[in-house]
C-alpha cells in the first residue's frame, strides 16, 4: 500500500483530496500528515523533474568524485556542508568505496563546471583529489523515464 510520502515523491502536485481518496483516509488527516512532514523536514520541498535536454535553457550535469581528509571530531560533515553551500552544487553525498564524497554539479557548459572544480572545489584544504565525469545523456531522473522526442514508446514483442 502506498503512503502519503510515496505518492508525493512520485507526484508532487497531487492534492490532499486525491491522496485521501487513494489511501482511504480523511482529507484533514492527510493535510495534517503533510504539515507534520514539512514541519519536521521530512518533506524538504516540491519540484518539477525537468528534461533539460529538451528545454531551451539547457544544463550540463557532472559527477565529481572527491577524496578528502576527514576532520577530527567532524568527519566529512563540515566539508560536505561547505561544498553544499555553493550555488553550482546540485547534491552532495557521503559514499563508501574509492572516494569519500559524490558531488553533482549543474552548469551551463563544460567550461563553467571545470572552473568550479579548479577554482572552488579542488583548492579546499581537506580535498585531496577530484575526478569529474560529465553526463552525456540521461535515461531516468528522479524516478522518471526520459524518452527522446519521436521515440517509439512501445515495448518490443518477440514470438
Amino acid at each position: 500500500m502506498h503512503s502519503v510520502l510515496e505518492i508525493l515523491a512520485g507526484e508532487a502536485r497531487c492534492s490532499a483530496e486525491e491522496i485521501a481518496l487513494r489511501l482511504g483516509l480523511e482529507v484533514g488527516e492527510v493535510e495534517a500528515k503533510i504539515a507534520e512532514y514539512e514541519r519536521n523536514h521530512v518533506i524538504l520541498g516540491y519540484h518539477a523533474v525537468v528534461n533539460w535536454h529538451q528545454a531551451d535553457d539547457q544544463r550540463l550535469f557532472a559527477f565529481i568524485e572527491v577524496k578528502a581528509s576527514p576532520e577530527r571530531g567532524q568527519g566529512f560533515d563540515r566539508l560536505a556542508e561547505h561544498i553544499a553551500g555553493f550555488e553550482e552544487v546540485h547534491s552532495v553525498h557521503l559514499v563508501s568505496g574509492t572516494h569519500d564524497l559524490n558531488v553533482v554539479i549543474q552548469g551551463r557548459d563544460f567550461r563553467e563546471v571545470a572552473l568550479f572544480v579548479a577554482e572552488k572545489l579542488a583548492p579546499l584544504e581537506q580535498v585531496q583529489s577530484t575526478a569529474t565525469s560529465f553526463v552525456l545523456k540521461s535515461y531516468k531522473v528522479e524516478g522518471q523515464l526520459i524518452h527522446s522526442e519521436g521515440e517509439d514508446q512501445r515495448l518490443a514483442v518477440t514470438p
